[in-house]
């Protein structure tokens, strides 16, 4: 068996709502496998204690964190999106932008002729390039 790294979000109760609003914004993806804390815990009865999906092919986990913590997501850790058309990386920055941080507007930078950078509701940290 090879190694295999895949990227791991930890959420304090949203995992559910990022991944099916994941889902909505890139193709082939897809919930593969899906637990929930029942009655018992130690997490909130239906939040997600561990989560496998794909977002345009890639595999990614996320749970609800059952411990309180006071960090969360950084974006010295992005998530980099390679669009291929000035419409992706309209639609896709104007939905990861709304209600979220927007870092670095769309616009040309030295090193790309659109980008934008901006962390989503959740935190979650996305670099969206024009290839």
């Amino acid at each position: 068996m090879s190694q295999k790294i895949t990227t791991f979000l930890m959420f304090q109760g949203a995992a559910e709502e990022a991944m099916t609003f994941y889902m909505s914004l890139f193709d082939d993806a897809e919930i593969l496998a899906i637990t929930r804390y029942g009655p018992e815990g130690p997490g909130a009865e239906g939040s997600v204690q561990h989560a496998t999906f794909t977002l345009a092919g890639g595999e990614y986990m996320a749970i609800d964190s059952n411990v309180q913590h006071a960090f969360g997501f950084t974006p010295s850790i992005s998530l980099y999106v390679q669009c291929e058309s000035e419409a992706e990386i309209e639609r896709l920055y104007a939905a990861l932008s709304e209600n979220g941080e927007p870092l670095m507007p769309l616009g040309s930078y030295g090193f790309s002729k659109r980008f934008g950078w901006t962390n989503d509701r959740f935190g979650v940290s996305w670099q969206l390039n024009l290839a």
